[in-house]
């Protein structure tokens, strides 16, 4: 089943209709060729909920304003006239839908090449709500602030992609890249934080640190780059109220690290 994100006032719950607009028009009739009747599910990307819809008609954008907005009422938004458009039937409303009972938040020490491309679409399908590239010590890469805003357009589009293979409720932000000490700012009153490091000992205090968060809560994982983090750092981010934790006995990658303790906590909250 194909899902799409759409804007929250595109979904008229009181006519029971759904319009799609933009680039997902093309794709819906020309790629996958899709016909009226056909189903598909769609997402606002803001309340988790799955919204179930049937073509009911493609509009060509030679409609009158007025018409165009006719799927839109309750929100009196109206698709411009020469747009191409799709009006759905609302079949039916999912409320318990794909994402996890806790807030998973990212801070992803910026790797060398594209590797942050992987772990950002790897993260998304396994339930990340938020992703913080962060600027550490021993970052090969440096960004001046024009590249960081390409970069950054860049990898929320691959968050969207990846939203929309997993079928999540919402798209996951992916921040512009920050100093790490910002990085520890901004994780400072989340509920439960941790930073795997190489030099931490004892799975038990892993184990433990996971099987003691609860649903509704938020949890911060910082991830070092290649060569990890530097002890200063490690020192700020205990200061921080961070806890060190090990990933076993072997040295993981900064690309395979995260979706390890993502694999597991998401084991853990759903289990």
């Amino acid at each position: 089943m194909y899902q799409f994100f759409v804007e929250e006032g595109q979904i008229d719950v009181a006519n029971r209709t759904v319009m799609i607009t933009g680039g997902d028009v093309n794709h819906i009739k020309n790629v996958l060729r899709m016909k009226v009747g056909e189903e598909f599910n769609v997402s606002n990307g803001q309340d988790g909920k799955e919204y179930r819809c049937a073509i009911r008609a493609f509009h060509d954008g030679e409609d009158s304003e007025e018409e165009c907005g006719n799927s839109n009422r309750s929100s009196g938004g109206k698709q411009q006239k020469g747009q191409a458009w799709i009006e759905c039937e609302l079949r039916f409303i999912k409320e318990d839908g794909v994402e996890l009972p806790a807030k998973i938040y990212l801070f992803q020490g910026l790797p060398k090449a594209d590797k942050l491309e992987l772990i950002i679409q790897k993260a998304v399908e396994l339930g990340v709500y938020q992703v913080i590239p962060v600027e550490t010590r021993r970052c090969v890469v440096k960004l001046d602030e024009k590249k960081a805003k390409a970069k950054t357009a860049r990898w929320q589009q691959i968050s969207e992609a990846a939203a929309k293979q997993s079928k999540r409720g919402i798209i996951p932000e992916v921040k512009e890249p920050m100093s790490f000490k910002k990085a520890l700012e901004l994780a400072r009153g989340m509920d439960v934080k941790l930073i795997p490091y190489e030099l931490a000992e004892g799975m038990d205090r892993t184990r433990q640190l996971i099987e003691s968060i609860k649903p509704g809560q938020t949890i911060a994982i910082f991830i070092g780059p290649e060569g990890g983090f530097d002890e200063a750092e490690i020192q700020a981010a205990q200061e921080a109220g961070i806890e060190p934790v090990t990933l076993g006995r072997r040295i993981l990658r900064t690309e395979t690290a995260p979706l390890a303790i993502l694999a597991w906590l998401g084991y853990h909250l759903e289990a």
